[in-house]
C-alpha cells in the first residue's frame, strides 16, 4: 500500500547529524521508504496522513537486550544496596547461573509469555528492531529453548527481532573447566544452533568472570568458519584487552566498554567496531569508571546506545530512558542519543534497511508529539509517541 506521511518535521539520520527536515514528508510504498525530504518535493499518493507538525524519525533499534528469561533478580539488587558487588554475588553462586536455574526451569511457552511484557515495553517507546541474546541456558537444550522463544516473539509482534548467540556467557555448574566448556560451545553448540537457522550473530562475556581473551577468540573463529558476525561484551569491570580482540575479528560491536584503553578505541575505529554503551548497567551496579566518550570521538569511533534489558545489571525496558542517562551520566550529546538508538544501533547489528529515513529503507518509523528533539532525551519517565510504523503499517 502506498501511504505519504506529511505536514511533518523530520529526523532522516542521514549522513551525519540528525538530518533535520523542518517540513517533512516521508512516502511507503510495500513496506520501503520511497521518499523523505521536503514537502514540495513529496509524490502524490492516495493515502495521505497528516501528523500535524509532529516529529518523524527512524524507529528505535536496540542493539543490545537480553531479553529472554526466567526469574528475576531482586534479591541480589537488595545485597548490592548492602554493599555486595556484583562480582562477588557471581562468585557465591548468583549473577547469570542464578537466572540459567530458572531459565532451565521454564517452558519455551513461558519464556515466550514471560518475555512478552518486556518486549511490549519496548514497543511502546517506538522501538521496531531488537537483538535478543541466549546466554540463560547454557546448555544446548537450554540455549536452543531460549533463541526459538526470541523468534517466536517476532511471529507474535510487528518487531523485527535479531538473536545472538551467548553461550559463552557464564560457567554452568555440570562442567568444572572453563576451557572444556568452550570446547563444548564450539564443537557442539555452536554447530548445531547455526545449523538449525536460530544464530544471527554470535557473544562473548570477555570478563575475569567470564571468559579469557584466549577462550573468546576460539569461539570466534568458530563463528567464522559458520560465516556468522561477532560482538563481544568487553571492558566491563576490567581491561583484558576485549575490545582489541573483538576488533581484530572484524567484530560488529564492542558492548559495554567502561575500561577501554586508547589501543583499544584506536583497534575499534580501525575495523569499524561500534561501541555500544549501555548506560542502564552502569547505573544499576553503580559504577563509577565511565566510558572513554572523549576518545571515541577523536578517532570516529561510531557510538550506540542500548537498554541491555537483562535481570540482574539493567531490568530496563526504556530506551528513551536510556538516552536520558546516557546525556547524564556519560555526558552524550543530544544529537549521540538519538543516533545512538537509531543509525548506530542499526550498525552495530550489521542491518543497512534501518535506522535512517531513505529511499529504499524499511518503512519503520517513530512519529513523537514533541517541539523539539531534545524532549526525547531531556524528560524521564515521559514517553510522547504517538504512533509507531512497522514495514509502512
Amino acid at each position: 500500500m502506498n501511504r505519504l506521511w506529511h505536514n511533518a518535521r523530520l529526523m532522516t539520520l542521514e549522513g551525519r547529524g540528525l538530518g533535520i527536515v523542518e517540513d517533512g514528508a516521508v512516502a511507503c510504498e510495500d513496506g520501503a521508504i520511497t521518499y523523505a525530504g521536503p514537502s514540495a518535493g513529496a509524490p502524490k499518493t492516495a493515502e495521505r496522513i497528516d501528523c500535524q507538525g509532529r516529529w518523524i524519525s527512524p524507529g528505535l533499534v536496540d542493539c543490545h537486550t537480553h531479553l529472554v528469561y526466567a526469574g528475576n533478580r531482586a534479591r541480589e539488587f537488595e545485597l548490592r544496596l548492602a554493599g555486595a558487588s556484583y562480582e562477588e554475588i557471581a562468585r557465591s553462586g548468583g549473577g547469570i547461573v542464578s537466572t540459567m536455574k530458572a531459565t532451565r526451569a521454564a517452558t519455551e511457552d513461558e519464556l515466550v509469555a514471560t518475555s512478552l511484557p518486556r518486549l511490549d515495553a519496548l514497543i511502546a517507546e517506538g522501538v521496531t528492531t531488537v537483538e535478543i541474546k541466549s546466554g540463560y541456558g547454557l546448555s544446548l537444550t537450554d540455549e536452543r529453548k531460549q533463541l526459538r522463544a526470541a523468534r517466536r516473539l517476532a511471529d507474535l509482534r510487528a518487531v523485527a527481532v535479531t538473536t545472538t548467540f551467548l553461550g559463552a556467557h557464564a560457567l554452568p555448574p555440570e562442567f568444572a573447566d572453563r576451557d572444556a566448556y568452550v570446547t563444548h560451545v564450539c564443537d557442539t553448540m555452536l554447530p548445531a544452533l547455526a545449523a538449525e537457522g536460530l544464530v544471527d550473530a554470535v557473544d562473548a562475556f570477555c570478563e575475569g568472570i567470564g571468559f579469557s581473551p584466549a577462550q573468546v577468540a576460539r569461539v570466534f573463529e568458530v563463528a567464522r568458519t559458520l560465516g556468522l558476525p561477532v560482538k563481544l561484551h568487553a571492558e566491563q569491570l576490567s581491561d583484558l584487552g576485549g575490545a582489541a580482540l573483538a576488533a581484530g575479528h572484524g567484530a560488529l560491536s564492542a558492548d559495554h566498554l567502561e575500561y577501554l584503553d586508547e589501543a583499544g578505541v584506536a583497534a575499534m575505529a580501525a575495523s569499524g567496531t561500534v561501541a555500544v554503551l549501555l548506560p542502564g548497567a552502569f547505573y544499576f551496579t553503580r559504577e563509577e569508571k565511565r566510558p572513554p566518550v572523549e576518545a571515541l570521538r577523536a578517532h570516529g569511533v561510531p557510538i550506540a546506545l542500548a537498554t541491555d534489558c537483562n535481570p540482574g545489571t539493567s531490568p530496563l525496558t526504556s530506551p528513551l530512558l536510556a538516552m536520558n542517562m546516557a546525556a547524564t551520566l556519560f555526558r552524550l550529546t543530544v544529537e549521540e542519543c538519538i543516533a545512538g538508538f537509531t543509525r548506530e544501533a542499526a550498525r552495530a547489528l550489521g542491518h543497512s534497511d534501518v535506522g535512517t529515513l531513505e529511499p529504499g529503507k524499511a518503512c519503520d518509523l517513530a512519529i513523537w508529539d514533541i517541539g523539539q528533539p531534545a524532549e526525547l532525551v531531556y524528560r524521564m519517565g515521559f514517553n510522547p509517541l504517538h504512533a509507531r510504523i512497522r514495514r509502512g503499517q
